[in-house]
Parts: C-alpha cells; structure tokens; sequence
C-alpha cells in the first residue's frame, strides 16, 4: 500500500510541476500576443504616409509601368514564396494549416517556383511536401528581430532581380482573427497590382496643396515600394508571430484543462487509498478489540 501511494504522490507532484510549466507558457503566449499585435498597430501612421507618397507617383503611370503587373514586360519568369511559420512546437496545427494552403495556392500557379520557410518546423513540412525550397529564414524571438529577419528576405528578393530575373514575390502566412483564432492568408507583393495602384492613384490629398516629385520619379518610385515592401514584410511576420502565440496559447489552455481533470483523477485515487488503507486499520483494531473481548470472557 505504501508503494502504491508513494507513486501516487509522485505522479500528482509531477503533474502539478507540468501545470506550473504550462500556466508560465500561456502567460507568455497571452503577453507575446500584446507585442505584436502593437507592432502591427504602430505601421499604420507610417503606412499611411508611404501610401501618399505611392499616390503621387502613381498619377504619373510611366514612371510605375516597370513595377505593374500586366504588362508585357513584367511577365514573371519565375515565383518566389515566403512561407512564415515556426521554429518551435506546441503550436497545434499552426505548421499544418498554413503548409497545406501554400502547397494548394502554389500548385494553382504556373510558372518557376523557388520557396524560403520562416522557421524550422515550416520548412520540414513543406520539403515533405515536394516544393522547391531554396532554404529557410530563422523566426525572430521578439519585434526587435524582426527587422533583420525583413532585411535578410528584402536582400534575397533583390539578388534575384539584379540577376535580370522577372519575378512575383509572394508571401504566405497567418492572420489572426481574434484574440485565439487565426486563419492563413496569401499576398502577392510584386508585380504591383493594377487596381491597388489605381485605388492609390485617386487617393485624396490630406491639404489644398498638391505636392510634386523633385527629381527622378522613378527613383523616388522605387524607393516607395522598397518602404512598401518592408511594410509588407513586417506585418505578415508580426501577425504570423502573433498568430503562433495565439495557437501556442490555445494548446497551453487545452493542456491546462487536460492536467485540471488528470490532477482531480489523481487526487481523487489517493484519498480513496488513504481511506481505505485507514478502513483497513481500524477494522484490524476493531477485530483485535472483539477478539480479546471474547477470550476475556
């Protein structure tokens, strides 16, 4: 009996250890989120400000033709696709769900295709399923990381086009959707879209003074959508973050309530041992107490 209980005792403190270990990644997650939902937030003063400039540019279309998509000139020789997804685990379907799309969405478009994970974990499942991958990108830890990370991927994008290669550049990754869900989504960076650009092109001046391009329009052009691109870049990175936080949130919730049930199914076990051990001692007292009762007589 004493065996059994001391097992007992050891599989409900280290049940408990597991939950204190789960209930500090939930916290961490439910934190993790915060940031990078701020992050996010944060862009939209700057966005904003290189949407206006983009518009300027735009209403003159020559200097944006290059950069459009439909013209004759720009049609993609080859597909380059950045997958996000994650370096660790205990993050659900995360990998999963966002593997299973790219490879879809990827196998509907033609052409070359040359693909770079963010994240180990991406990147295992992705060469399990077949696609071209040129190599992966490590995920960054916290926002500050994420920065270099867009450096890395803006500097890949640009080898390819100094080699003369007309390219789509096209990012895969997941959005969040509310504070635990979250739901993979694909956007097309370049070629420019048309109507996206036409949109910009007619966006209204904030002030009564319209403002002119001093220079060369295409460089001031250029300079824009290497903003644009950055933009781009970091925000599908910091959702995809928070999304993995959110995912990693809602298994540490899942897990908490499976130790929750484990703990009680525990817990109710060795009392019910204890007690019958106490039973078994008291009836031994009881039958002890008769029997001297009996040769007292």
């Amino acid at each position: 009996m004493s065996d059994t209980t001391a097992s007992l005792r050891r599989k409900i403190a280290s049940a408990g250890e597991l939950q204190s270990v789960v209930r500090t990644m939930k916290a961490m997650a439910a934190s993790n989120i915060g940031q990078y939902e701020r992050a996010v937030r944060a862009l939209g003063d700057y966005y904003r400000s290189v949407e206006l400039g983009l518009s300027i540019c735009f209403r003159k279309s020559a200097a944006a033709a290059p950069f459009v998509a439909g013209d004759a000139q720009t049609e993609a020789k080859s597909l380059d696709a950045i997958v996000f997804g994650s370096d660790q685990g205990l993050v659900g379907r995360f990998n999963d769900l966002l593997a299973d799309y790219a490879v879809a969405s990827l196998a509907a478009m033609p052409g070359k295709h040359r693909v770079w994970a963010v994240g180990e974990r991406s990147h295992a499942r992705l060469s399990d399923a077949g696609l071209p991958l040129m190599g992966f990108f490590a995920v960054p830890n916290s926002v500050k990381g994420i920065t270099p990370l867009v450096g890395e991927i803006l500097v890949q994008s640009e080898a390819c086009h100094s080699q003369g290669e007309v390219t789509e550049l096209h990012l895969f990754y997941n959005r969040p959707m509310s504070r635990a869900a979250y739901a993979p989504v694909h956007q097309r960076l370049l070629p420019l879209d048309k109507d996206w650009r036409q949109r910009l092109a007619g966006l209204p001046w904030p002030t009564g003074n319209l403002p002119e391009v001093t220079g060369e329009t295409t460089a001031t052009l250029r300079a824009l959508i290497h903003e644009y691109l950055f933009i781009s870049l970091f925000r599908a990175c910091a959702e995809s973050l928070s999304s993995e936080n959110a995912s990693r949130l809602a298994a540490m919730q899942r897990a908490d309530k499976n130790i929750d049930g484990l703990l009680e199914d525990l817990n109710g076990a060795f009392h019910r041992l204890r007690q019958n051990g106490i039973d078994e001692e008291l009836f031994d007292v009881v039958s002890g107490f008769e029997a001297l009762s009996v040769e007292g007589r």
